[in-house]
């Protein structure tokens, strides 16, 4: 090492072994530029200063003894925390730079500009402690980023407010939370050339999902301008979520979430005198639309796998994309300390029972319930007014909030995605929040009691009062083998991560009404004759919702896709069973413009639903787009795992009509692996059992339905629901006879109910009569599991 490298070391010289050196943030930089430069992930050029120099720094200034005596001084309770950090941060910001160090920092700074082919090169200076993203402390934030630096007086200016940034009143808590020794630790600051991202745009990335833990899964947050509101959480960014796995099919796109933020303002830089950087409001087409790609989301999930591969360990990272010269670049990549680190064989699930008013939504943080009184602060300089264990309302969170976001019950923020600040931090301590809600400091109120909650999937919600819940805790790995296959049944693509680490062998019913219902929220007739619609109301709630597609029904089968792949993703290549939509007629007419195409029935249950409505004129074309999505999810987006299955099918002969209409919206049965299963739902399906085994791969029972049509009782009904019996003899031979038959024709048959979790004797009569598989739901298939085991043993 030259004297100029004691101070300075240029990134391509640096590798994941500096940490010591050049601390978390710089070594990795260093290493993504000398191992994974050639695998086309770009990052820009830099350099570091030394841990030694910021040692030479306090040195010279004679400040060290300042720093022991003052912090000891704040852990023995004499001064406060402001004090602290003020005293030693003006300390920092008076001294002088040391001759060497100066000059040094000076030369590799024109030595970067002269790379560059530019005078006075505009730089970023970021901070690096030396005991910075640790896998298991993310100090990642907790020291001050200068942007659009230009000329040697800024940046040594900039220098020293990082040096100094080492003793905020949020790193000093921050190390103390960690355990860290102030004196040991110090400061790396990286300096690189500046990517236009304020013409452009930016964010965070993960190549883990931040909530569930799922490994398979690149989460991308993006916004306009420079990466510094999508890190503090000061907009609410675009979100999407790739399939990991799929990443080197070609002509695979496995993008199974889109989903478009607000993108509130954006940071660009500054002619201002002395302003380097500022925040300007988006324009209205900005905000309309996406800030990356297809092409390029699935570029930079690339990048993300790449990396994670390389380190071994999941990453959290930010990417910055040129408005100039269109390249995506990597700017920091740490690892991930949250999810990462859980307890893979524990899984705890919180369940609302009852609640209140739903006052706000947003982006749900931690898969946690919380109740409480709100403390609502709106600016920073008011943390002291926080009351413990309250449950924190602010605009946003930023590192100075540390100190009372480790005190609040939860945290509800009007901004934010889920990688911005409030988000990792929330994390990280445990605590749940709802990030992005737009107006929770408008509508909520100090000293409020709410829930907080954000079990229920991606949206969170905060209700009026304190609402009723129960808190599950299952240990994963107590759950005893079973030859019989236990599988999943799933409705909310949004929830589906949440089991992923269920040992379930696929799942057995997913149910794509309540994809649409939840995703799509608008009839498939009125998108296809959107024109003719009469609900105005309708219509203009349609109008907003379908705004990005030129074809309406283009918005159906794409949100239909995605909400399917989600589910999809969960346990490739295990099987996933998506039944194709079981709406009543009631039910379809509370979709978005559906009461203008559904008739009035007397007896929906049994009236036109599922089957029936496929060939018929009158939903056709409705169907076909349901086959177009599924049929997207099998070829663009890849999940092959994807076994579609036909509800409420009365005759063979229905059958075959619907198996036509299928066929020519290009899924064909045994073509490129498709399998077609049926619901043995009506006891025609037994009769017929043989029939149907010619036309279909399996069945799966549908208990409630083949209860009530078996025995002749609505299973609504409250007056007969004391005859209401799934064990009934009647429905056992039912049971037993479709299983013996459709084995002899080499059919798979399984269950889709919570009979067997209720009573072990349900599970006894299906493991003796040779079911193949057994579907429930999340929370029943500890229960189910077990009963099965027993019943085989």
């Amino acid at each position: 090492m030259n004297n100029t490298e004691k101070d300075v070391i240029f990134l391509e010289k640096l590798q994941r072994s500096d940490v010591a050196l050049v601390g978390g943030k710089n070594s990795s930089l260093g290493e993504m530029v000398q191992r994974l430069g050639a695998m086309g992930i770009d990052v820009p050029p830099g350099f570091a200063t030394t841990s030694d120099a910021f040692r030479d720094f306090i040195e010279h200034n004679g400040l060290a003894d300042l720093i022991r005596q003052t912090t000891e001084d704040l852990a023995a309770g004499k001064i406060t925390l402001h004090a602290c950090g003020e005293m030693i941060r003006r300390a920092i910001a008076g001294g002088d730079w040391p001759g060497a160090l100066r000059a040094n920092i000076i030369f590799a700074y024109k030595e970067l500009s002269d790379r560059a082919g530019q005078l006075n090169l505009s730089v970023a200076v970021r901070s690096s402690a030396t005991a910075e993203d640790l896998p298991d402390a993310s100090f990642a934030g907790q020291q001050e980023t200068y942007l659009n630096v230009q000329g040697e007086a800024e940046l040594l200016e900039a220098c020293r407010k990082c040096y100094a940034s080492l003793f905020t009143d949020r790193a000093i808590t921050y190390r103390t939370i960690q355990g860290f020794d102030h004196t040991e630790v110090a400061l790396s600051i990286g300096v690189q050339q500046m990517v236009r991202a304020d013409i452009g745009g930016s964010g965070v990335m993960f190549s883990i999902d931040t909530e569930s833990g799922f490994d398979k899964v690149v989460l991308i947050n993006a916004a306009w301008g420079l990466g510094e509101n999508v890190v503090q959480g000061a907009v609410t960014p675009d979100e999407f979520q790739v399939y990991k796995p799929f990443l080197g099919r070609e002509g695979c796109v496995p993008i199974i979430e889109k989903k478009l933020g607000a993108k509130e303002k954006k940071m660009i830089y500054s002619s201002d005198p002395g302003v380097q950087v500022k925040n300007v409001p988006t324009s209205k087409a900005e905000r309309a639309r996406y800030v990356l790609s297809d092409d390029e989301v699935v570029e930079l999930a690339r990048q993300a796998a790449e990396i994670e591969s390389h380190y071994g360990l999941p990453m959290d990272m930010e990417w910055a994309k040129d408005g100039i010269n269109g390249r995506l670049y990597i700017v920091q990549a740490r690892p991930e300390t949250v999810q990462s680190h859980a307890d893979a064989g524990a899984l705890k699930s919180y369940n609302v029972t009852s609640h209140g008013e739903t006052l706000v939504t947003g982006i749900s943080v931690g898969a946690a319930v919380a109740t409480g009184q709100i403390c609502l602060i709106q600016d920073v300089k008011d943390i002291d007014d926080f009351v413990d264990d309250s449950i924190l309302v602010t605009s946003q969170t930023d590192p100075d909030w540390v100190p009372i976001m480790k005190r609040a019950r939860a945290i509800v923020t009007d901004h934010g995605g889920r990688t911005s600040h409030a988000a990792i931090v929330s994390r990280e301590l445990g605590v749940p929040a709802i990030v992005g809600c737009g107006d929770a400091t408008h509508h909520l109120h100090d000293q409020q009691e709410v829930t907080v909650d954000c079990a229920g999937g991606d949206e969170g919600l905060v209700y009026a009062g304190r609402a009723e819940y129960s808190v599950e805790n299952i240990r994963l790995d107590t759950l005893p083998e079973t030859r019989t296959k236990v599988m999943l049944n799933l409705a909310n693509p949004a929830t589906a991560a949440r089991w992923w680490r269920l040992p379930a062998d696929g799942v057995g019913l997913a149910r794509m009404e309540f994809v649409i219902m939840n995703s799509i929220k608008v009839h498939p007739l009125a998108l296809l004759h959107f024109d003719t619609l009469k609900d105005e109301a309708a219509k203009e709630e349609i109008e907003e919702l379908t705004k990005d597609y030129a074809d309406k029904a283009d918005y159906f089968v794409d949100h239909l896709a995605m909400g399917l792949s989600r589910i999809a993703a969960l346990c490739h290549p295990k099987p996933v069973i998506v039944r194709m939509s079981d709406f009543k007629t009631n039910e379809y007419a509370d979709l978005l413009g559906g009461r203008q195409f559904e008739p009035h029935e007397e007896n929906p249950m049994i009236g036109w639903r599922g089957a029936s409505r496929y060939y018929d004129e009158g939903y056709r074309a409705g169907f076909e787009l349901e086959c177009k999505a599924i049929r997207k999810v099998r070829e663009e987006l890849g999940f092959d795992n994807v076994i579609v299955m036909i509800p409420f099918c009365r005759t063979p002969e229905e059958a075959d009509r619907v198996l036509e209409v299928m066929k020519g919206e290009g899924l064909e049965h045994g073509k490129a692996g498709m399998e077609i299963y049926v619901m043995c739902e009506v006891p025609s399906n037994v009769i017929l059992t043989e029939e149907f085994a010619k036309r279909f791969d399996g069945f799966s029972i549908g208990s409630n339905d083949l209860t009530q049509l078996t025995l002749g009782i609505d299973r609504d009904s409250d007056r007969l629901a004391g005859l209401f019996d799934e064990q009934h003899p009647a429905v056992v031979w039912m049971i037993r006879e479709v299983i013996a038959r459709a084995h002899k024709h080499g059919c798979k048959v399984g269950l889709c109910g919570q009979a067997p979790s209720n009573y072990p004797e349900f599970a006894q009569v299906l493991v003796d009569a040779g079911i193949d598989s057994i579907s429930c739901t999340p929370d029943s298939f500890f229960d189910v599991k077990t009963n099965v085991a027993a019943a085989e043993s």
